[in-house]
């Protein structure tokens, strides 16, 4: 057995292209003590991706020159050395951009592959799920009757976000970019509307679609959709800032035009990142999966396959040319 891996073959300067990374092969390698042999099936690619391929420091660890692309995996145990885990079972890790990785079983979790998909739980039952629970849910809460703004709408994060706020009775306005995502929003995910970004006239029609002002915003893009909202926030209004995807590719920062707003209606304004507060991933899993299997959570998936086709994929994704989770196909399960 021949292992394949993609690695980072030189740091972005705006988009990444092909160049930025290269697939070598490597040899299998084989578990000591306390490890556990894990074959990827599922590859997960995530915005925030693209900020561990800059040299700058950031919240995690970078990608380094020649090593493995970081990234979210769903695969199943082959041979083991961990006693608690045995070959046959599935996890999911960051186990990166491979086919084959080891695992001391620290970050690994096992799931049932016959509860869902396997490749949902990279999605809605994973960490994006989890990233839509904890920036709606437990730090804005919003409240019945308000109207919650979700930017990136089609994505692996906001479609969960906006459906969570939609279960507690929401007035749920999407921003996504095209008709046809915004479609998908309102129809397949039950948004109360979508606004299209590309139209040439965000605010106006976001004015349209929230015309009793907005309430809390659970930020995915940044720039000039976050300026948008920002001049109609209403007084005491919430932003959850998940990410700035509109930012991680430009060579000159955003000079946010409408931060006054913040200090004229009292805004409360937080960042936060996924991985920050673990001790919740468990309520939150179990919340997720229990909406899930009644139907509340729709999900639709991107699916490349081959492990040659994700750095393709994953600049895809940064130009927004996918609908809902991009995951990549690795083998069968």
């Amino acid at each position: 057995m021949r292992n394949l891996q993609v690695v980072l073959a030189s740091r972005p300067s705006g988009f990444p292209t092909a160049e930025n990374f290269r697939i070598v092969e490597s040899g299998v390698p084989q578990p000591a003590a306390g490890q556990v042999l894990v074959r990827n099936h599922w590859l997960s690619l995530d915005p925030y991706m693209r900020m561990r391929m800059n040299a700058a420091k950031s919240y995690a660890k970078r990608a380094e020159i020649n090593e493995v692309m970081i990234g979210g995996t769903l695969g199943e145990v082959i041979a083991s050395r961990n006693p608690r885990f045995e070959a046959g079972e599935f996890v999911t890790g960051s186990l990166g951009w491979q086919l084959y990785a080891l695992s001391d079983g620290t970050a690994l979790r096992k799931v049932d592959a016959r509860a869902a998909p396997l490749s949902h739980y990279l999605g809605v039952l994973g960490m994006p799920g989890v990233t839509a629970w904890m920036g709606l849910l437990d730090m804005a809460r919003p409240r019945a009757g308000e109207t919650v703004v979700v930017s990136a709408a089609a994505g692996a994060v906001g479609s969960v976000a906006g459906q969570l706020a939609r279960i507690h009775g929401c007035r749920v306005v999407g921003i996504a970019g095209g008709a046809v995502k915004c479609a998908h929003v309102v129809q397949e995910l039950g948004f109360d509307a979508c606004v299209d970004y590309k139209a040439g006239a965000l605010r106006e029609d976001l004015e349209r679609a929230a015309p009793d002002g907005v309430d809390l915003d659970f930020e995915n893009v940044g720039g000039e959709v976050l300026d948008a909202v920002l001049a109609l926030a209403n007084p005491f209004a919430r932003v959850t800032v998940c990410g700035l995807v509109s930012q991680y590719n430009a060579t000159e920062p955003y000079a946010v035009r409408n931060f006054g707003s913040v200090l004229v209606n009292r805004i409360r304004v937080q960042g936060f990142i996924v991985s920050d507060r673990l001790e919740v991933w468990p309520g939150a899993l179990h919340q997720l999966a229990g909406w899930y299997a009644e139907g509340k959570l729709k999900y639709h998936e991107t699916v490349a396959h081959g492990l040659e086709s994700a750095p393709r994929a994953f600049i895809g994704m940064l130009r927004g040319e996918n609908l809902g989770k991009q995951v990549v196909r690795l083998g069968e399960a």
